[in-house]
């Protein structure tokens, strides 16, 4: 689990490419390095990768097919940085919220809004079944940040960033066009999927019964 608190950013020092498969090498650090052992659990974007070699402050991570398709991990070039973020402890404070390092979808940035200390960015996520569970004032992972939600419309959502945000994390490099890691709030997704169901079967009980009616 992660808090989705951004710990700092590493950048991508070599990349290995194997067909549906990448190990890609980072500099993380100093200060997240300290008990860093083989099979630590590290963000990367807000997704959850395995420690698989350390050398020094180079770590090595392995993506699989299914990590390249649904992330934007697949997209990155030698000397790109990323957002990282050691699994959380149980005496840690959570500054933002439970994450699980599960990426649901990846959105486009659609538009950024520039004003005095202040910088609001508009995603579209390419899975647009997703806008269902982003709600006004709802938590949500942003490559590997937690943010709360918003303005929200059909099939875009925006988040406000302030100064330390933009200067700890990776979107303060942002453009247009380029692509996030999303990771839906559980609870917000259980509650949503829960009221459809239930309205779902109040539905189905309504047209037995008006049907029953009609053959009586």
């Amino acid at each position: 689990m992660f808090t989705g608190i951004v710990q700092g950013t590493a950048e991508v020092l070599a990349i290995e490419e194997k067909p549906n498969f990448r190990t890609h090498i980072v500099r993380l650090p100093a200060e997240l390095l300290p008990g860093l052992e083989l099979g630590a659990s590290v963000s990367h974007n807000g997704c959850c990768l395995t420690v698989t070699e350390v050398q020094g402050d180079r770590v090595s991570f392995d993506l699989v097919k299914e990590t390249l398709r649904i992330t934007n991990l697949g997209d990155l070039n030698v000397g790109d940085t990323i957002n990282v973020e050691r699994a959380a402890k149980f005496s840690d404070e959570i500054g933002g919220h439970l994450m699980s390092g599960h990426i649901m979808t990846t959105a486009e940035i659609s538009k950024i809004i520039t004003s005095e200390n202040n910088r609001e960015i508009w995603f579209k996520p390419l899975d647009a079944q997703q806008m269902k569970y982003i709600l006004h004032k709802g938590f949500i992972g942003i490559d590997g940040i937690s943010l709360t939600v918003g303005e929200v419309s059909k099939t875009k959502f925006c988040v406000h960033l302030i100064p330390e945000t933009l200067a700890r994390t990776t979107l303060g490099a942002k453009r247009l066009g380029d692509r996030v890691n999303i990771e839906i709030d559980p609870h917000t997704q259980a509650i949503v999927e829960t009221v459809e169901r239930v309205l779902a079967q109040r539905e189905a009980a309504l047209l037995a019964a008006a049907a029953s009616e009609l053959n009586e």
